[in-house]
């Protein structure tokens, strides 16, 4: 049984995959198979990544234009891993990704997920930050209730969880890992190491860019999970964590003039946790905002 199952959707990012790609093959750790899923691609795609087959830990699939949650669904549905990764096609890895992240799952086996830090790079591939925000381990639902804190690039998953908890939820559209890891939040423990094992790539054209968008799915996402899982997680600590959900769209749409909506946000963070310093602050922020 292969260990690692790698998935890599693409779709129009011929420039940036090979880098990607090599990234996996260059890899400490050997023990893997690279399933890329190509999402309808109009451009040389197929082309570029035909010197790669050749290796015979790669497999290429095309399929028409579903999204990308579709197209990790059907690499998940054909990997033989034990373990899952995810790279998208404009990212990188760093060389000791798997390795790293495989020893702490021999020395810590009641985890699920090992996850950790990334270094966001532009179009270029140069390096525009290296700092990062807060990551936990264990039981991290009321965390994840706050914002997302689970980067998906840098991600290692029992298989597992998949086969118990389904695999990407289709329907969303935009966000979808963080409805992933919402989910198995529920049932699996993560496992935050620290340091950089991944470059997350930021371009205008991303759907992640979008967040207005982002900020609806997600609301939406949380909406959902509660009506689902709810009670795994204790009243206080639901509370907190979407307080500080409200309080992170606020701010955002405070941001950006969206004044009405920035107090609709506040409101809902203040009957959440009505004595949190947190909630008095986001709403200093929108009440005045910065000159």
């Amino acid at each position: 049984m292969t260990c690692v199952s790698v998935i890599t959707p693409t779709y129009n990012r011929a420039k940036f995959l090979p880098d990607a790609i090599s990234s996996v093959l260059g890899q400490s750790f050997s023990d893997f198979e690279l399933i890329v899923v190509d999402d309808g691609s109009t451009d040389d795609t197929c082309s570029v990544i035909e010197p790669f087959l050749v290796d015979s830990r790669v497999r290429y699939l095309h399929q028409e234009n579903r999204g990308q949650s579709h197209a990790r669904n059907i690499a998940l549905g054909l990997a033989e891993g034990e373990f899952i990764a995810f790279l998208d096609s404009d990212d990188l890895w760093s060389p000791w990704k798997l390795e790293k992240q495989l020893a702490v799952f021999d020395t810590e086996p009641e985890a699920d997920i090992v996850h950790g830090d990334e270094a966001i790079i532009n179009e270029q591939g140069r390096v525009t930050s290296s700092k990062n925000m807060k990551r936990y381990s264990g039981f991290i639902s009321p965390h994840l209730l706050a914002d997302n804190s689970v980067s998906i690039t840098t991600a290692l998953v029992r298989r597992r969880c998949f086969d118990e908890m389904g695999v990407f939820d289709t329907s969303i559209g935009v966000a979808d890992d963080y409805d992933l890891w919402l989910r198995f939040s529920a049932r699996y423990r993560f496992r935050y190491e620290p340091g950089i094992v991944a470059s997350y790539r930021v371009m205008p054209d991303q759907i992640s860019s979008d967040k207005h968008r982002r900020f609806a799915a997600n609301e939406l996402i949380i909406k959902r999970f509660l009506e689902q899982f709810g009670d795994v997680i204790d009243p206080a600590e639901r509370r907190w964590g979407l307080a500080r959900f409200y309080c992170r769209k606020a701010r955002y749409f405070a941001s950006v003039g969206e004044r009405r909506k920035a107090v609709s946000s506040v409101v809902m963070a203040y009957r959440n946790a009505p004595m949190d310093s947190v909630v008095w602050r986001a709403l200093y922020r929108v009440l005045v905002p910065r000159k």
